[in-house]
This record gives C-alpha cells, sequence and structure tokens, in this order.
C-alpha cells in the first residue's frame, strides 16, 4: 500500500456499501468490506457484485487482486480500521413511514466495540435528522475515544461508481467543529479533493438534512411534472414541449423534467416518506405537508397508466396480451424495489391482461418479488402477439426499437410509452396508435 493509504472498513456491503469500498480501494486504500450475508461476502470475494451496477464487478476484482480489498462476514474485523464507513440500510419501519434504524444502530454499535483506540466512525447512511447526534452521545458514554461523524452519499443507480469516483461534493458532518476529524477524511478524499471535488464542512444535523433535502426536491420535480402531465392530457397540450419551455429558465432547468410513470427504488420513495414522518416527530409536520402530496401524485401515476392501456384495449383488459418491456424501476439497474413497471404489470395482469414481462437485468428479482407474472427471455418474446406493447423502463434497447422492429412480432400495432421515451410522429407515421405520458 501506498504511504498515503488509509486502512477503512466498511460495515454493510449492500448497494451503498460494495460500491464505496470498490471505490475506495481503487483510491489506494487498505479496504474490508464487512456484511453478516455470508452468502454476499462469497460472491463479492468472488469478484461478483450481488446486484447489477455498471463498473463495479471490474472493481472488485482490480482490487482483490491488487490486495487492496477483502471482505468477511464479522464486525471484528474492523479492528484495525482507522476509519470505519457505517453503509447499512434504513428500510422503512413496518406500519408506518418512519425509518427502521435497527440495522443502523447495531453496526454502530458493533463498530464502537471492536474500534481501535481514536478510530473515526463515518455514517453514510440516509437517516432522519437528529440521528448522529444521538449516536455520538450514546457512543461517548462507553468508548469516548472514538469520533463520529457524518458523509451522507449521494448516489444514482446505474452511475454509482462515477459518482463515488467523481462526485459533485463531499459533505461531512461534524460535531463542535472538529478540525482533526475532517483533516482524517480528507486523507480518504485526498484524490477527489486534489482533482477539484467541492467540499462542505457542516454540522451534524445539517449534514444529515442534505440527503434527504436533495432526495426531496428531486421527488418534487419529478412529480410537478407529472402533475402538469395530467393538465396536458385534460387540455390537450404537450407535457415534452412544455417541460423545454420551462426548463430553459435557468432558475427550473430541464433535466429531471420528463413525465413518465413516477419514480421508485429503494430511496425516494421511502426517503420522502421517513422525512416527512420525521419532521412530525420533531414539531415541523406543517412544514413538509407537501410531500404527501408529491407520494400521492407519483403513486397516482400507475394507476393512469393502466387506465391509458386498458382505453387502448378498448375499454377492457379482459383476454388481451399485453407485452411489458421493463420491471427495473430505471435502467441500468436491477432494482425492482417499488418499481412503477412493475406494479403496472401487476395490475394489468389483476386486471385479467395475459402479461408477459421483459428486463434485461431485473428479471431474477422481480421473479421473487412478483412470481405471478409471467417472464420471458427477450423483448420478443414479450410482445410477440401482444395488443399493447407497454414500454416502462427506458433501457437503450427498448427505446432504439423501431416500428418495424416491433411490427413483425405484435397483434396490435400500440404503444404504451410510459417513459416518453420514442418519437409519436415516426409510430403514428408507421400507423401504430401511440400513446404518451402528456402528450
Amino acid at each position: 500500500m501506498a504511504e498515503d493509504s488509509v486502512k477503512i472498513a466498511v460495515i454493510g456491503c449492500g448497494y451503498l456499501g460494495a460500491v464505496h469500498a470498490a471505490c475506495m480501494a481503487s483510491l489506494g486504500h487498505d479496504v474490508i468490506g464487512i456484511d453478516v450475508d455470508a452468502n454476499k461476502i462469497a460472491r463479492l470475494q468472488a469478484g461478483e457484485a450481488p446486484f447489477f451496477e455498471p463498473q463495479l464487478n471490474e472493481l472488485l476484482v482490480e482490487g482483490q487482486s491488487a490486495s487492496s480489498l477483502s471482505f468477511a462476514h464479522s464486525s471484528t474485523h474492523a479492528s484495525e480500521a482507522d476509519v470505519i464507513f457505517i453503509c447499512v440500510g434504513t428500510p422503512q419501519r413496518e406500519g408506518d413511514y418512519a425509518a427502521n434504524l435497527d440495522y443502523l444502530d447495531a453496526a454502530f454499535r458493533s463498530a464502537a466495540a471492536v474500534a481501535k483506540e481514536g478510530a473515526l466512525l463515518v455514517g453514510k447512511s440516509t437517516v432522519p435528522v437528529g440521528t448522529a447526534e444521538r449516536l455520538r452521545r450514546e457512543i461517548a458514554l462507553t468508548r469516548p475515544d472514538l469520533t463520529v461523524m457524518w458523509n451522507p452519499e449521494f448516489l444514482r443507480e446505474g452511475h454509482a461508481v462515477s459518482d463515488t469516483l467523481g462526485p459533485d461534493r463531499l459533505v461531512y458532518g461534524v460535531a463542535n467543529g472538529d478540525d482533526e476529524a475532517v483533516e482524517r477524511l480528507d486523507a480518504v478524499y485526498a484524490r477527489l479533493l486534489s482533482e477539484g471535488t467541492p467540499r462542505l464542512i457542516v454540522n451534524l444535523p445539517t449534514a444529515e438534512l442534505v440527503k434527504t433535502a436533495a432526495n426531496s426536491f428531486l421527488a418534487t420535480k419529478i412529480s410537478f411534472i407529472n402533475a402538469m402531465a395530467e393538465l396536458c392530457e385534460a387540455s390537450g397540450a404537450d407535457v415534452t414541449l412544455l417541460a423545454d419551455a420551462i426548463g430553459r429558465d435557468e432558475r427550473i432547468g430541464r433535466r429531471f423534467l420528463n413525465a413518465g410513470i413516477g419514480f421508485g427504488g429503494g430511496c425516494l420513495p421511502k426517503d420522502i416518506r421517513a422525512f416527512s414522518a420525521r419532521a412530525g416527530e420533531i414539531g415541523a409536520d406543517e412544514a413538509l405537508t407537501f410531500l404527501r402530496e408529491i407520494d400521492l401524485i407519483n403513486l397516482r401515476r400507475r394507476n393512469r397508466a393502466v387506465e391509458a392501456i386498458a382505453a387502448m384495449c378498448g375499454g377492457s383488459l379482459l383476454g388481451k396480451r399485453i407485452g411489458v418491456l421493463g420491471a427495473s424501476f430505471k435502467p441500468e439497474s436491477d432494482d425492482v424495489r417499488d418499481s412503477p413497471a412493475l406494479s403496472i404489470a401487476q395490475q394489468l395482469q389483476l386486471q385479467g391482461a395475459s402479461v408477459r414481462v421483459y428486463d434485461p437485468e431485473a428479471m431474477e428479482n422481480a421473479s421473487r418479488r412478483f412470481p405471478e407474472l409471467r417472464y420471458v427471455a427477450d423483448w420478443q418474446s414479450a410482445v410477440a402477439g401482444a395488443d399493447v406493447v407497454a414500454v416502462l423502463t427506458e433501457w437503450t434497447q427498448f427505446t432504439e426499437l423501431s416500428p418495424e422492429a416491433l411490427s413483425t412480432h405484435v397483434r396490435s400495432q400500440a404503444l404504451f410509452d410510459g417513459r416518453n421515451a420514442f418519437d409519436p410522429a415516426t409510430f403514428r407515421e408507421a400507423g401504430w396508435v401511440y400513446r404518451g405520458v402528456g402528450r
């Protein structure tokens, strides 16, 4: 290892942790990833991520070949680390909207129990505001030598490696203006800082709020344009042209003003719900009441999509064959958590349609989530004999399909474009019935 390398442990090797461990090793550090799931650890040791993420497998192999990256399933292996990153999940709590912090609390306790003297404990998980200070106080009771910081992640699935190695900012949450802790985390991110990555030093609650506020703003922007899509459908306007026009305003911007069937995944839905729940707990409930409407708009898009496809079938889905292209919540991911595409596919089947689903990467996860759906091996099998082709995830291999390529397989030339990924004129000129969102 280089003289400036840092000994790092990453507790939690799910999506965030596996990516972070591999990327920190690629920056020249000595990294060990730790997870209680022995099967997950075995796959990582074999250079195979337990989920699909571009570039990650290559980093796993490179890191382990260079002996800068290893994996284990006991927190005792964190005992030599100078910096311990906590990257466990904070899922929605069963029965309400609040975050379940059981895994996070357990990870901090296990880290504190084995950490070397003076180690830095750095939380990266998305948490309700106030969590970091609570953990800092609890750990100080038994291990006053340890320092707790918060360093939120801003990863996009499908771009997680590039987001980690080329972030648009680094946020350090510290208590009491701890300059020494800042210097130690700077050593971890030295290469990124030398390349000009901006660094913001804030207190612990601000660091926690940065991630949840960013996700809430993004969800608001997406739901706003989807609400405009409903108005466009009622008035005859085109939401894509509307987004182009308002996106020219530099105060608004065009990014993420793409109407469709809504957002999903393991972050945005549960994060905005937990954010709203936490606001109520600390007496600021009225500040985030708008997030409830954002959530409702998002969920309503799924019902509207089913209604649109039914209308294309003459008003009833009974006995109709629907070819569904896409199961993951977004392209370049195999994540089907709260996936709008998979939710719509299930609703179509429940209303009597014969549904065939294909996704380039998410078939295994989708079949575990909704085993009652029929999954096929390729897009041709999905659309064969279809009365409507429904493109619900904008994978490139789907959006590059031409009307002519599809026509040789379908029964009826009808396309529901759930992501507004196609040119309507191209399909209509080829004789297709085209229906997008707000167009």
